[in-house]
C-alpha cells in the first residue's frame, strides 16, 4: 500500500521577493543562458535597467547615459531627475514599487510592473545604488537583494540622476560571457528609438538624429535595396520600410523603445496593413507572399500601459493603443493606409520600383510551385519511412510546438551515423533533436530556390526546421551544426552556412543558428580527466597532471562515447553563436568562399576557420 503523504499547513510556504525571482529567474528575465545569444538573462539584466534610463529620457530628463563593462561588473550612470532619495532602497527592494505606477509621471513606460531592477538586485552578488538629486547623494548596498550597507544622504556637486553598479551572480548566471556585440546593438535600437539621445558605452558613443530611417539605413548598408528607404511618422507611430533581394521577410518591431523580437499584435497589424494598402493602390490582388517578399522594415509604435506577453516584453499582447483608444490593428491600419498611399502616389519612381520587386516574387513563386508540391509529398513520405530526423518529446505529439515549447528546444544537424548515433544516445530526449545528414551537401552559391525542393536534403531539412514559410513556425529555437574539427568539417560547415545564409538568412539574423564546439583532446591519469578545446587547454591539462597523462586526440564525432558526450552538449555544452553583422554583405562573404576555388582560399579556410575561434566565419569576413 501507498504510503500516505501528509498535507498540513507546514507544506504551505511564503517565499519573500528576493528568494522568489532566485527560485524561479525564468519568470523575470527569461532564460538563464551563458551570454551566446542576445536574449539571454545577463542582457536582460543591462536592459531592465537601462529601460529606467530611457524612461527618464522620454520624459523630457536627461539627454546621455554612461555605461561601462569591465569584466563582470556592470556600471549605468543617466542623467535625470534621480529617484527620490526616500524610496531608493524601496525602489530596488520592494517589489511592485516604483513610479510607473502613476501614470501621469509615464504615460507610455517600457517598465510598468515594478520589477525590472529587484529582479538585477537579487540576481547579483554585488548590487549598488545611488541617486543624486538637488546637490544631494543616497547609496545602498546589497547582495543577493539583501542590504550590505544603507549609507546616510550626504552632499555631492554631481549632476542630478541614477548610478547602477551590479555584478550578475555567478551562482545563478554560471560560466557565463558578455558578447559586447549584442549589447552594441541593443544600444543601437536605443538611440535609433530616441532621436537625439547620446549613450556612451566604454569607447563608442551610440546617437541618432532620423530614428528608424537610420536604424534601416544602417541595417540596408550592404543590400542591394529596390528602392530609396520610405520613412513616415505619425502621433505615437514610426515606421521605415523598403524591399531588397534576399529570400525571407526582416522586420525590427519596438513598443515604447522596447525591442519587440518576438513581433506582437503591432507588428502583425504592419504586415496585414502592408499588403492591404498595396493591393488598393495597384488594385490588385497580389498574393500576400509576394508582397511581402524581400521586405526590410522597422515599426515603433508607443502604447498606454501595455500588455506584454512575459517580463521580458519581447512580444506584445496588447489589442489597444490606450484605455480610450482605438484597436492596434485599426491604428497601423489607417495610418499605412493612408501614409504609404499618400507617398507611392507622390513618388511613381517608388511605386514602380515596388511593382518591379513584386511581379519578379511572383514569378519565381509560379515557378517553383509544381516542384514544391511534389517536393512536399515527397518529405512526408520521407518523414515516415526513415530515421533522418530523431525528434524531442516536447515536439513529437505536436508538429508546430508553442513559443514556450520552441524557446527549450535545440536541434543538431551532424553528418554520418557515428556522429549522429553518439549524439542522438547522449542527448536530452525531452528538448533535443537530431537531423543526420547522408554525405556533404550541395554547395548551393549562386542558384535560385528551387534548388531547396530539387535536393533531398535540403528539402528534408527546411521541413525538419519547418521554415519552408518563414521563421514564424519554427520548430527549434537553437539549430546547431555538429560537425567534426578537421578540413571535412569544416568544409560541410560552410556548405550549410551557405545553405542557410543562400535561402534562410533569417535564421542567423535573429540569432537561431550556433556552432557545436566540441573537446579536440582527453587529457586524463588514473584520477582526473580533463576534455580540451584547444592546444593551450591541452598544456595546461598535461601541467595539472603534472605530465603523468594520458592524451586522446579525437578525430571526429563519432569516436567520443556517448556516456562523455552528454557532457558536451548538457549543462556545459559550448556554443559559438553565428553573428551577421550589419556591415556584412552575403554575396560577398558567399562568392569568397564558396566561388570559385582557389588554392588561396583553401588556405585561408583551414588556416582561419577553427572551432576555438570566437569570430565565426561571418565576423571574421564581414
Amino acid at each position: 500500500m501507498a504510503e500516505t503523504v501528509q498535507y498540513t499547513e507546514d507544506n504551505i510556504k511564503s517565499l519573500d521577493w528576493k528568494e522568489h525571482i532566485r527560485l524561479r529567474p525564468g519568470m523575470y528575465i527569461g532564460k538563464l543562458g551563458d551570454g551566446s545569444s542576445p536574449d539571454d538573462g545577463i542582457y536582460v539584466l543591462i536592459k531592465e535597467v537601462i529601460d529606467n534610463c530611457i524612461d527618464e529620457h522620454v520624459m523630457g530628463f536627461g539627454r546621455e547615459i554612461d555605461i561601462q563593462i569591465n569584466e563582470d561588473e556592470v556600471s549605468i550612470r543617466d542623467y535625470g531627475r534621480g529617484i527620490p532619495l526616500g524610496k531608493v532602497v524601496d525602489c530596488v527592494s520592494k517589489i511592485n514599487t516604483g513610479g510607473k505606477y502613476d501614470s501621469k509621471a509615464f504615460k507610455k513606460s517600457v517598465g510598468l510592473n515594478g520589477v525590472g531592477t529587484k529582479a538585477v538586485n537579487a540576481l547579483s552578488e554585488y548590487f549598488k545604488v545611488q541617486s543624486f538629486r538637488e546637490g544631494e547623494s543616497k547609496l545602498a548596498e546589497f547582495n543577493q537583494g539583501k542590504i550590505l550597507k544603507d549609507h546616510k544622504v550626504t552632499k555631492v556637486s554631481d549632476k542630478n540622476g541614477t548610478l547602477i553598479v551590479f555584478r550578475p551572480d555567478q551562482e545563478v548566471f554560471k560560466k557565463y560571457k558578455f558578447r559586447y556585440e549584442f549589447i552594441e546593438n541593443q544600444l543601437w535600437n536605443y538611440a535609433y528609438l530616441n532621436a537625439g539621445l547620446k549613450i556612451r558605452f566604454n569607447d563608442k558613443v551610440f546617437f541618432s538624429k532620423n530614428g528608424l530611417l537610420d536604424l534601416l539605413e544602417r541595417k540596408t548598408a550592404t543590400e542591394n535595396t529596390r528602392y530609396p528607404i520610405v520613412h513616415l511618422r505619425g502621433d505615437d507611430i514610426e515606421i521605415a520600410m523598403t524591399h531588397g533581394n534576399h529570400y525571407g521577410e526582416q522586420y525590427h518591431s519596438f513598443v515604447n523603445g522596447q525591442n519587440t523580437t518576438q513581433g506582437g499584435t503591432h507588428l502583425a497589424a504592419f504586415r496585414e496593413a502592408i499588403v492591404k494598402t498595396v493591393r488598393e493602390f495597384y488594385n490588385k490582388n497580389f498574393d500576400h507572399q509576394d508582397v511581402r517578399s524581400s521586405i526590410i522594415a522597422a515599426i515603433s509604435v508607443r502604447v498606454e500601459e501595455p500588455v506584454f506577453e512575459s517580463q521580458t516584453k519581447t512580444k506584445l499582447g496588447s489589442q489597444t493603443i490606450g484605455p480610450d483608444g482605438p484597436t492596434l490593428r485599426t491604428f497601423v491600419n489607417d495610418f499605412v493606409k493612408t501614409n504609404l498611399d499618400n507617398f507611392l502616389h507622390r513618388n511613381p519612381d517608388h511605386a514602380q520600383a515596388l511593382l518591379k520587386r513584386i511581379l519578379q516574387s511572383e514569378r519565381e513563386r509560379k515557378e517553383i510551385a509544381g516542384i514544391k508540391k511534389i517536393a512536399n509529398e515527397r518529405a512526408k513520405k520521407a518523414n515516415i519511412h526513415n530515421k533522418k530526423l530523431r525528434d524531442c518529446r516536447l515536439h513529437l505529439n505536436d508538429k508546430k510546438g508553442d513559443a514556450d515549447k520552441k524557446e527549450m528546444t535545440t536541434i543538431f544537424i551532424t553528418e554520418g551515423d557515428s556522429a549522429s548515433g553518439s549524439i542522438t544516445k547522449a542527448r536530452d530526449v525531452q528538448s533535443q533533436a537530431v537531423f543526420s545528414l547522408r554525405g556533404k551537401p550541395l554547395n548551393c552559391f549562386g542558384m535560385t530556390k528551387k534548388v531547396v525542393y530539387q535536393n533531398e536534403e535540403f528539402n528534408l531539412l527546411q521541413h525538419a526546421l519547418n521554415i519552408e514559410d518563414g521563421l514564424d513556425d519554427l520548430r527549434y529555437n537553437r539549430v546547431v551544426i555538429a560537425t567534426d574539427a578537421d578540413v571535412d568539417g569544416m568544409h560541410i560547415r560552410l556548405l550549410l552556412l551557405t545553405f542557410f545564409l543562400q535561402f534562410f538568412p533569417d535564421l542567423v539574423r535573429n540569432n537561431h543558428l550556433f556552432i557545436l564546439e566540441t573537446p579536440l583532446f582527453r587529457v586524463r591519469d588514473k584520477k582526473d580527466t580533463y576534455y580540451c578545446y584547444s592546444e593551450e587547454e591541452k598544456e595546461d591539462a598535461i601541467n595539472k597532471l603534472r605530465g603523468k597523462a594520458e592524451i586522446t586526440r579525437f578525430k571526429g564525432l563519432g569516436e567520443i562515447s556517448p556516456n562523455e558526450f552528454g557532457d558536451f552538449i548538457g549543462e556545459n555544452i559550448r556554443l559559438v553563436p553565428v553573428l551577421m553583422s550589419d556591415e556584412m554583405k552575403i554575396e560577398e562573404v558567399l562568392s569568397y568562399y564558396m566561388g570559385k576555388n582557389t588554392p588561396a582560399r583553401q588556405e585561408f579556410i583551414i588556416d582561419n576557420l577553427r572551432v576555438e575561434k570566437d569570430d565565426i566565419l561571418l565576423d571574421a569576413v564581414a
